[in-house]
């Protein structure tokens, strides 16, 4: 079975120290007992939060909606899910009108929005206790729920704004909700780190991912040989 010992030979001490490596990247040995992959995770994370504050350039986007009237029938899943959004708007001085599932939202959406916006910077520098003591929802001391609740409110009204030809509006709402509620609430707890900051540890990364995933390519391509398995091309025969 054996076509060459000597690719075989280097095929197994590739896959033998890959798999070395991989053992080691599997034990909680690099900081604060995480793994490797739980490290580059948590790297990453923190370099995708600090490049995702968008909230100054959110705030001046939506100044031209100030004193402008949205109205909008938002269609919840349940009625329970619309009292929780209208208990959000009422605490944030706003009103609506419940119909079972339904809210029939009349608002300032340019006030609306600009509270939603300082919710959310606050959620994006961590300081959820803010948001969730100014609600003062049950269990929600970090202000997830009353976010999570803005943003199902938001997402609602998009359609209902566009049916009505209020485009810009429509455009609006969902820019708070993509740019500013959405990482504010994903990254809620993380440390923003700047790419500038961490540019050794990012690229030694992203060089080991490269070099790892050919290094296990190599192992592979060099067992198949050995065993006599290769890709070669064929041969073109010549007609007599």
């Amino acid at each position: 079975m054996v076509a060459n010992k000597k690719a075989l030979s280097m095929g197994m001490i590739l896959l033998v120290s890959f798999a070395g490596v991989f053992f080691l990247i599997m034990m909680p040995i690099f900081g604060n007992g995480m793994t490797g992959l739980d490290y580059s995770d948590d790297l990453f994370n923190k370099l995708s939060k600090g490049s995702s504050y968008f909230i100054p350039d959110v705030k001046a986007q939506i100044k031209d909606f100030e004193g402008k009237q949205a109205k909008a029938a938002v269609k919840f899943k349940s009625e329970d899910e619309a009292k929780h959004s209208l208990a959000v708007m009422a605490k944030a001085g706003f009103s609506a009108a419940q119909a079972g599932e339904t809210l029939n939202v009349d608002v300032d959406l340019g006030k609306m929005l600009s509270k939603v916006v300082d919710d959310a910077d606050a959620m994006y520098h961590d300081d959820g206790a803010k948001v969730g003591a100014f609600y003062g929802l049950d269990k929600d001391a970090e202000g997830k729920l009353a976010m999570k609740a803005w943003w199902t409110l938001l997402a609602g009204m998009i359609k209902p704004l566009q049916k009505e030809k209020q485009i810009p509006m429509a455009n609006a709402v969902n820019l708070v909700n993509q740019k500013a509620i959405e990482p504010a609430y994903n990254f809620y707890g993380i440390k923003a780190e700047s790419i500038l900051d961490k540019i050794p540890a990012a690229s030694g990364l992203l060089i080991f991912y490269v070099v790892y995933t050919m290094w296990y390519g190599f192992a592979i391509f060099e067992i198949f040989n050995g065993i006599g398995l290769s890709m070669s091309k064929s041969k073109i025969k010549k007609e007599v």
